[in-house]
């Protein structure tokens, strides 16, 4: 008795929805295609950046979104000497920690700097990509210039 062959199916598993932002994220991602930085304020009035749908520690709902500054402090960083697929740049760069004036949480994003100008503590400003680019993603910041200081 000769054995059958196998049955074999092709099968994708996908799925057939997509996740809405949500009145927080909309705001925020809506803001960055305009040019605007938004944070998120807490009911014991922290700014949030980048903001999220509920405060952390809390669990509260945010209690508003506020214009935050485009300019803050480095507060930790590391130097990507070589570059794969899934970075943001195909040039060696620094991810950089970026605590903005007024906020009290820090952002990640690529700091636009030689690796021996960046430093803990060194003052950025972020860099908006042009107008014609932005989409309404995290894309829209081309990354944080270091600030001269005189």
């Amino acid at each position: 008795m000769s054995e059958a062959a196998p049955y074999v199916s092709s099968f994708v598993l996908e799925y057939a929805y997509k996740r809405t932002l949500g009145p927080v994220l909309s705001k925020f991602f809506s803001g960055l295609k305009a040019g605007i930085l938004l944070g998120g304020r807490t009911r014991d009035g922290q700014v949030l950046m980048p903001p999220t749908e509920y405060d952390p520690r809390t669990g509260d709902d945010l209690v508003g979104m506020v214009r935050v500054s485009t300019v803050g402090t480095i507060t930790s960083w590391t130097w990507v000497s070589e570059p794969g697929p899934g970075h943001p740049m195909e040039q060696p760069f620094a991810y950089g920690l970026v605590r903005l004036d007024g906020t009290d949480s820090d952002l990640l994003h690529v700091i636009l700097a030689d690796q021996d100008d960046v430093v803990t503590g060194a003052r950025v400003e972020l860099s908006w990509r042009p107008e014609a680019e932005r989409t309404g993603t995290m894309h829209d910041i081309a990354g944080f210039v270091l600030v001269k200081v005189d």
